[in-house]
């Protein structure tokens, strides 16, 4: 299964926020061009790498732009009421009081999904005592296979087990095709057996219930093989880590 980053027209976002959304992403260009720090990498050919105001300073601009990392405003995350991969069911908001990181996958990726778990595990490790402030969370994209059981069999595969705090939540089709509205994910499965392509986007909830980042996970393929360089997955996990912190930090 496959995951395609997110473009002008399926931009993180439902209906109503969509449009506003691609008018921020321009609004962020604009600020990025007038005021924001440019850095010269080493070397003449190297690509000057741009920071955009608002991310956290604990994050290197080098890994935000890794990340595709931008801040978006500070509105209530949609909610939603859906089952885990423990047949228990939560609600978005049941979580308040903890910073939350949340993905959307199918538990029959083998191309990002097992990737991004990667970056989760390694984020968890990279908090250490500071992981009691987090949940990680993930929505199921695969309508197809859509049962706690299936939910389950991808965690335990994929080591997501062993983050305390992790949900992988699924529903009936209707219930999931509205979390994927109101987060701007796009979602293609023609049938049980087609691979289902989403668009990959990383949300990080504050333990307020607000918006407060969007990262765009990415992946290389060598042939028919998903790959990532371990120095990016630790960079992505730390990247997370990172985000975690600071978003949980209480205001000055």
């Amino acid at each position: 299964m496959t995951s395609t980053p997110s473009t002008a027209q399926d931009e993180p976002r439902g209906s109503l926020g969509r449009g506003f959304y691609a008018a921020l992403v321009v609004s962020l260009l604009v600020i990025a061009a007038l005021t924001a720090v440019v850095i010269q990498t080493r070397g003449p050919s190297a690509t000057p790498l741009v920071r955009l105001t608002g991310i956290p300073s604990n994050i290197s601009t080098e890994t935000a732009n890794l990340m595709a990392l931008s801040p978006i405003p500070h509105r209530p995350a949609p909610s939603f009421t859906l089952t885990d991969q423990n047949a228990h069911t939560f609600s978005l908001s049941s979580f308040r009081g903890k910073t939350v990181v949340l993905e959307f996958m199918d538990p029959h990726c083998v191309d990002i999904c097992p990737l991004v778990s990667q970056e989760f595990v390694d984020a968890y490790h990279d908090l250490g005592p500071a992981a009691k402030n987090a949940v990680f969370m993930a929505v199921n994209v695969n309508q197809y296979f859509a049962s706690p059981a299936s939910m389950m069999s991808f965690s335990r595969d994929h080591g997501l087990l062993g983050i305390p705090s992790w949900h992988f939540f699924t529903g009936s089709t209707d219930a999931l095709r509205r979390v994927w509205a109101a987060y701007g994910i796009t979602v293609e499965a023609s049938n049980p057996r087609a691979d289902i392509v989403h668009t990959s986007a990383l949300y990080v909830i504050d333990p307020q219930g607000r918006e407060r980042f969007l990262a765009m996970p990415v992946v290389e393929h060598h042939g028919a093989k998903s790959y990532l360089p371990a120095n990016v997955l630790s960079t992505w996990g730390h990247g997370i880590a990172q985000l975690v912190r600071d978003v949980s930090a209480p205001a000055p």
